[in-house]
């Protein structure tokens, strides 16, 4: 599994924000709805998403620190998983709630809408503080790599009984 880069979920955060802006726009310029409503809720769960992530992203860097005697691989591959899952998910919800943000900043006819956009700004907060946790917890997953002072040879000597 490759390393997720930044300027990959920026540039996804950014596309996903355009749409979402352009989007609304529509809506709200043909006054077929109002805008949705931004549940103050999201927040709390965006950072108890990333809390999560955070705490079981602890106990895989304990492990390769020498900390925690015992470590299951398989928990540690799910976090790994969780992590950019965390990565991605940080940065659609950053755009999706962002452009909801731009959108209502720029149209004050709509009834209510620095009060969204202030739900919708603080859901891009949790948003990114998700997308980052995602990747410092990815960088704590990472194998270190073999030693470069052991010799090649000598471990396909220790793998194989035939060489000798």
């Amino acid at each position: 599994m490759s390393a997720t880069r930044v300027r990959t979920l920026v540039l996804l955060a950014v596309g996903v924000a355009a749409v979402t802006w352009w989007a609304m726009r529509m809506i709200v310029g043909r006054g077929a709805a109002t805008p949705p409503d931004v549940p103050w809720l999201v927040v709390v769960v965006e950072l108890v998403i990333a809390g999560v992530v955070l705490s079981m992203g602890w106990a895989v860097r304990q492990y390769q620190r020498g900390k925690r005697p015992l470590l299951d691989p398989v928990r540690a591959a799910r976090t790994a998983v969780l992590a950019k899952a965390s990565c991605y998910t940080g940065a659609l919800l950053t755009g999706w709630y962002g452009g909801q943000a731009l959108s209502l900043l720029t149209d004050a006819d709509v009834p209510g809408s620095t009060t969204r956009a202030a739900a919708a700004g603080l859901a891009v907060l949790g948003a990114v503080a998700l997308a980052v946790v995602g990747l410092v917890v990815e960088h704590w997953c990472r194998i270190p790599p073999p030693d470069a002072e052991e010799p090649a040879v000598s471990r396909g000597a220790d793998l194989d009984p035939s060489v000798g």
